[in-house]
Protein backbone atom coordinates (compact mmCIF):
# COMPACT_ATOMS: atom_id res chain seq x y z
CA UNK A 1 0.00 0.00 0.00
CA UNK A 2 1.44 3.57 -0.81
CA UNK A 3 2.22 5.36 1.62
CA UNK A 4 -0.08 8.47 2.51
CA UNK A 5 2.27 10.92 1.56
CA UNK A 6 2.69 9.87 -2.07
CA UNK A 7 -1.33 10.01 -3.00
CA UNK A 8 -2.18 13.22 -3.92
CA UNK A 9 -5.56 14.27 -2.65
CA UNK A 10 -5.21 17.77 -4.74
CA UNK A 11 -8.48 18.79 -6.38
CA UNK A 12 -8.52 19.79 -9.84
CA UNK A 13 -10.22 22.72 -9.70
CA UNK A 14 -10.23 22.72 -13.35
CA UNK A 15 -12.54 20.19 -14.08
CA UNK A 16 -15.17 19.90 -11.68
CA UNK A 17 -18.51 18.83 -12.12
CA UNK A 18 -21.92 18.54 -10.29
CA UNK A 19 -23.77 15.21 -10.91
CA UNK A 20 -27.97 15.16 -11.76
CA UNK A 21 -29.66 12.03 -11.67
CA UNK A 22 -32.50 11.71 -14.36
CA UNK A 23 -34.38 8.21 -13.96
CA UNK A 24 -37.79 6.68 -15.50
CA UNK A 25 -38.00 4.65 -12.53
CA UNK A 26 -38.31 1.67 -14.48
CA UNK A 27 -34.78 0.99 -16.58
CA UNK A 28 -32.82 3.99 -17.32
CA UNK A 29 -31.04 6.10 -15.14
CA UNK A 30 -28.67 8.90 -16.14
CA UNK A 31 -26.12 11.07 -14.82
CA UNK A 32 -25.54 14.06 -16.10
CA UNK A 33 -22.75 15.51 -15.30
CA UNK A 34 -22.91 19.05 -15.25
CA UNK A 35 -19.59 21.41 -15.69
CA UNK A 36 -18.66 23.74 -12.64
CA UNK A 37 -16.15 26.72 -11.63
CA UNK A 38 -14.49 26.22 -7.92
CA UNK A 39 -17.18 28.34 -7.37
CA UNK A 40 -19.66 26.13 -8.10
CA UNK A 41 -21.76 27.91 -10.95
CA UNK A 42 -22.02 26.49 -14.22
CA UNK A 43 -19.21 26.72 -16.36
CA UNK A 44 -20.65 27.64 -19.84
CA UNK A 45 -17.39 26.84 -21.61
CA UNK A 46 -17.08 22.78 -21.48
CA UNK A 47 -19.85 20.26 -22.43
CA UNK A 48 -22.00 18.67 -19.91
CA UNK A 49 -21.27 14.92 -19.52
CA UNK A 50 -23.77 11.80 -19.97
CA UNK A 51 -23.59 8.29 -18.82
CA UNK A 52 -26.16 5.73 -18.38
CA UNK A 53 -26.65 2.66 -15.61
CA UNK A 54 -29.30 0.42 -15.56
CA UNK A 55 -29.28 -3.74 -14.61
CA UNK A 56 -30.30 -6.89 -15.96
CA UNK A 57 -31.26 -9.75 -13.56
CA UNK A 58 -29.39 -12.73 -14.16
CA UNK A 59 -30.03 -16.21 -12.18
CA UNK A 60 -27.11 -15.25 -9.87
CA UNK A 61 -28.23 -11.82 -9.25
CA UNK A 62 -28.87 -8.06 -10.79
CA UNK A 63 -25.88 -7.12 -13.24
CA UNK A 64 -25.07 -3.48 -13.68
CA UNK A 65 -24.25 -2.15 -16.89
CA UNK A 66 -22.48 1.41 -17.29
CA UNK A 67 -21.70 3.92 -20.55
CA UNK A 68 -21.07 7.05 -21.47
CA UNK A 69 -23.88 7.88 -23.41
CA UNK A 70 -21.94 10.30 -26.79
CA UNK A 71 -24.61 13.26 -26.35
CA UNK A 72 -24.82 17.14 -26.18
CA UNK A 73 -27.91 17.17 -23.82
CA UNK A 74 -30.70 15.06 -22.14
CA UNK A 75 -32.70 14.67 -24.96
CA UNK A 76 -29.84 12.83 -27.33
CA UNK A 77 -29.16 11.42 -24.42
CA UNK A 78 -32.18 9.46 -24.04
CA UNK A 79 -31.95 8.34 -27.21
CA UNK A 80 -28.72 7.02 -26.97
CA UNK A 81 -29.51 4.94 -24.21
CA UNK A 82 -31.10 2.12 -25.64
CA UNK A 83 -27.84 1.40 -28.10
CA UNK A 84 -25.07 2.10 -25.43
CA UNK A 85 -26.65 -0.57 -23.19
CA UNK A 86 -27.15 -3.12 -25.84
CA UNK A 87 -23.25 -2.34 -26.77
CA UNK A 88 -22.31 -2.60 -23.43
CA UNK A 89 -24.28 -5.70 -22.39
CA UNK A 90 -22.71 -7.23 -25.49
CA UNK A 91 -19.18 -6.22 -24.40
CA UNK A 92 -19.83 -8.32 -21.17
CA UNK A 93 -20.83 -10.91 -22.66
CA UNK A 94 -17.64 -11.28 -24.82
CA UNK A 95 -15.91 -10.67 -21.75
CA UNK A 96 -17.54 -13.13 -19.87
CA UNK A 97 -17.56 -16.17 -22.66
CA UNK A 98 -13.76 -15.18 -22.24
CA UNK A 99 -13.17 -15.71 -19.26
CA UNK A 100 -15.23 -19.23 -19.58
CA UNK A 101 -12.67 -20.20 -22.46
CA UNK A 102 -9.86 -19.22 -19.90
CA UNK A 103 -11.01 -21.02 -17.29
CA UNK A 104 -11.80 -24.37 -18.71
CA UNK A 105 -8.43 -23.96 -20.73
CA UNK A 106 -7.16 -23.54 -17.03
CA UNK A 107 -8.58 -26.16 -16.02
CA UNK A 108 -7.78 -28.43 -19.10
CA UNK A 109 -3.97 -27.98 -18.31
CA UNK A 110 -3.89 -28.48 -14.32
CA UNK A 111 -5.49 -32.16 -14.85
CA UNK A 112 -2.02 -34.06 -13.81
CA UNK A 113 -4.53 -37.40 -13.34
CA UNK A 114 -2.72 -40.30 -15.23
CA UNK A 115 -5.20 -42.71 -16.78
CA UNK A 116 -3.75 -45.75 -17.05
CA UNK A 117 -4.07 -47.68 -19.92
CA UNK A 118 -4.38 -44.27 -22.42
Amino acid sequence: MPRQEQIDFKVDASSLYREDAITDLKVASIRRMVPVSADGRDDASRSPVFFGHTQILTPQGPLPLQAKLMANNLAEAIQAFPEAMEQEMGRMVEQIRKMQEQEQKKQQGDSRIIMPGR
